[in-house]
């Protein structure tokens, strides 16, 4: 069931795509604050328990609410399933302004490519050269399938494993909205100011999105340039504040063989010839290993290219979840 529930999800999302702006997008802002405003008086532990009211509550009311169905019908537990991931599952909420900014690109409209950037990402994007814009570009699309398809597959597909239906597909989304929505702002922007809650936020956030994020990654060296993938993912994750994104990423930028994040490290100038040497002369110097790495500045290919890598990385997980599937029914 949990095969059918992801792509019958898959499906409706496709054919009608929620918008960005939404009436269940406001009123989960609205719990978040409330939560935030009522229960935090300050004490350290008040941030735990407001993070666990805001998001882990709703995610246990959906596993009741699952629960509560399944003993009725099967197919009122699968109808409920479709559902909720419909809700929580984003992929083109992301992709047509993927679309439209290559679409852009090619017919040399760098001023709409900059105004979708900014309209998407809420950023000034006036002065961005060509190849910056298309790295920013890349790198949100890529955190965006992570965050809005994949993950919220996987703990979608554990919970669901453990007989509580969509309830992971909530909480990795409310999770991933907390650590974003409880960031200290300004004063005027009406948001709760607390650092403790943001980082509660954030750290319980990484401890949910540790596992999805490596087997994204693993995904991605599977179905992309599995060699470079492995390399660039051990050498470069660590570029990034968050290792999980910086674990997505830098799988990614191996996978597609582009520069992604931070400039490739300066190896330094090359070193002096023996000759230059006092002393030496007679010594043979080894040649230093040639730099085998194949990478490239973002280019408006690799646009097409990460949403190839995204589509076959969601392919690869749902096959896995189908033999598993068929497995379980055959044993």
């Amino acid at each position: 069931m949990t095969f059918f529930a992801v792509l019958f999800a898959l499906l409706a999302e496709q054919l009608k795509p929620l918008p960005r702006a939404t009436r269940l997008r406001a009123a989960v802002a609205g719990w978040a604050d409330w939560a935030a405003r009522n229960l935090d008086a300050g004490r350290p532990h008040h941030a735990a328990v407001v993070w666990g009211v805001a998001v882990v509550a709703p995610a246990a009311l959906t596993a009741a609410i699952y629960l509560g169905l399944r003993h009725q019908s099967l197919l009122l537990a699968l109808a409920f399933d479709v559902v909720v991931l419909y809700l929580t599952l984003g992929f083109r909420q992301f992709t047509h302004y993927v679309t439209d900014i290559r679409d852009a690109l090619d017919r040399g409209d760098e001023l709409e490519a900059r105004r979708l950037l900014a309209q998407w990402r809420q950023i000034d994007a006036t002065e961005l050269p060509r190849s910056e814009l298309l790295r920013q570009v890349i790198e949100h699309a890529l955190l965006a399938a992570h965050r809005y398809v994949l993950g919220v597959f996987f703990w979608f597909v554990v919970l669901s494993a453990l007989g509580l239906g969509p309830a992971g597909a909530v909480l990795y989304r409310l999770a991933a909205f907390a650590s974003r929505h409880w960031q200290p702002r300004r004063e005027e922007d009406g948001a709760p100011v607390n650092a403790r809650l943001a980082e509660i936020a954030r750290r319980w956030f990484a401890r949910v999105d540790h596992v999805p994020a490596r087997l994204t990654a693993v995904g991605f060296a599977i179905v992309g340039s599995f060699e470079e993938d492995v390399n660039s993912w051990r050498r470069d994750a660590g570029l990034w504040d968050d290792r999980n994104e910086g674990t997505v990423l830098a799988s990614a930028a191996g996978a597609m063989r582009v520069q992604l994040g931070v400039p490739l490290p300066d190896t330094g100038p090359p070193p002096p010839a023996a000759a230059d040497v006092p002393g030496i002369d007679d010594l043979e110097t080894p040649a230093a290993p040639p730099d085998t790495r194949t990478v490239h500045l973002p280019q408006g290919a690799h646009l097409q290219s990460m949403v190839g890598l995204v589509w076959r990385s969601v392919a690869l997980w749902m096959l896995l979840v189908a033999v598993l599937t068929v497995a379980n029914v055959l044993g």
